[in-house]
């Protein structure tokens, strides 16, 4: 009898958003038409001046120093600098790596103690600790307190699963999947909790420069000593295919960042050369002055918020509930208004909403359920409004200028159509179900 070569568990499923994103391509790819709302990509051109150090660094091809090159750590530290007012940051505490996702694998992987993570959650966090060899303890939030972390909540988690020891939460802000994200005063409060109840934070900021209104908090300002940043260039400068990501650690988890250097060391070596010069290259424009760095933030996320905004107006008019998002490239619609009509179908779970949505609408949405640590049957979905092609979106906006307001629907309709065309299809998708259920 021959024995399983595999060990069973949650981590040696792919990724969720990876397969379903593999998946509508392909339909795409076979000739199938999608409005594909399932996968959380950059939408816009790599920014300039990335792209031109890039070429000039392509043929860099020695191995690098595991922690990065020394140039690109100090550009890390002078960006945070000017963007989250972190002005003390060491290079010596900033690790490179080929995107923040291994980096979040290898720090939950040398950690001793509790990982707490929050629902809904990004769907790779589960399945890494479970690789890492944790059970994590997930604390729920709800749309009523806008799908956050509160300190009762998280000492109710505490005191509730008799976590006691060290214990590693993870707070992706701004979020994802609900686009959502933390104020001052709410980081304040999460701080004393977290002193009190000795939690170190992987604080998940990837997001961070593609707040609407520029007006990012950083945890680390309130708890320096207990936060770990995550962050890279995957979504602020449009290059998730570069794979270059960075943790920065406070001093005072130096043992730590030791511990997962040598891991770094023993699995991917280095960061690739050629991204990591052209990332330090740049560092007149993008970690230097900043000078065509905010001139494209301030672009890209004034797009993103126009895009956002007409989402959240066109679905909220059919009566589906969602928390305004203030950042990035999601919102969590919740689809509790047509259920009387899906149960007539015999549609019981959110996975079977979205294969009918496919089905009769070619409309890609992703389900939460137990992939966003969500309940089976909650019709909440994860709706990623990036699928459109940014380059025409960009120019048009640098056309206008800053200083002239983006006339929203028509800039929508205009420069992001299959956003606008998708949301009128599942607009409509919705519409007809109510009717259904009130006739």
């Amino acid at each position: 009898m021959k024995m399983a070569l595999v060990k069973s568990n949650l981590g040696d499923s792919p990724a969720a958003n990876l397969m379903f994103n593999e998946r509508i391509r392909q339909m795409i790819k076979d000739g199938q038409f999608v409005y594909h709302f399932g996968f959380g990509q950059a939408p816009f051109p790599v920014i300039e001046s990335a792209l031109d150090s890039l070429k000039e660094n392509a043929g860099q091809n020695a191995y690098l120093p595991v922690q990065g090159i020394p140039e690109l750590r100090q550009g890390i530290c002078n960006f945070h600098a000017r963007y989250d007012s972190l002005g003390s940051l060491d290079p010596n505490n900033v690790i490179v790596g080929p995107g923040s996702k291994e980096l979040i694998y290898l720090l939950l992987n040398v950690f001793n103690g509790t990982v707490l993570l929050l629902a809904p959650s990004w769907p790779t966090y589960e399945p890494q600790a479970v690789l890492a060899g944790r059970k994590p303890v997930i604390i729920s939030t709800s749309s009523d307190n806008n799908w956050q972390l509160t300190p009762e909540l998280l000492e109710q988690a505490i005191e509730s699963n008799h976590v006691t020891g060290n214990k590693l939460l993870i707070l992706t802000n701004p979020d994802n999947p609900t686009g959502t994200s933390y104020g001052d005063a709410q980081l304040v409060a999460l701080s004393k909790a977290f002193r009190k109840n000795n939690v170190i934070v992987l604080s998940d900021e990837i997001y961070a420069r593609l707040h609407y209104t520029q007006s990012h908090v950083t945890l680390a300002k309130h708890y320096p000593e207990g936060t770990v940043i995550s962050s890279g260039l995957s979504k602020w400068a449009s290059a998730g295919g570069w794979r270059i990501g960075y943790h920065i650690y406070p001093s005072e988890l130096s043992s730590l960042l030791a511990a997962v250097k040598s891991e770094a060391s023993h699995t991917y070596s280095c960061a690739p050369a050629p991204m990591q010069f052209a990332a330090s290259k740049v560092s007149d424009e993008m970690f230097g002055d900043l000078a065509s760095c905010d001139e494209y933030i301030r672009h890209t996320s004034r797009i993103m918020a126009a895009v956002s905004s007409f989402c959240c107006r066109e679905l909220r008019s059919v009566g589906v509930k969602m928390v305004t998002p203030t950042a990035g490239y999601y919102v969590f619609p919740d689809f509790e208004v047509i259920r009387p009509a899906l149960t007539l179908r015999g549609i019981t779970t959110c996975q079977e909403m979205c294969d009918a949505l496919l089905k009769e609408a070619s409309v890609a949405l992703m389900a939460s359920g137990p992939a966003y640590l969500r309940p089976l049957k909650e019709l909440t979905t994860r709706l990623c409004y990036v699928n459109f092609d940014g380059t025409d979106a960009l120019a048009n906006s640098r056309k206008l200028g800053l200083d002239a307001p983006l006339p929203e629907e028509t800039f929508v309709k205009d420069f992001c159509t299959s956003v606008y065309d998708g949301i009128l299809a599942l607009k409509n998708w919705v519409s007809q179900l109510k009717h259904v259920q009130e006739s």
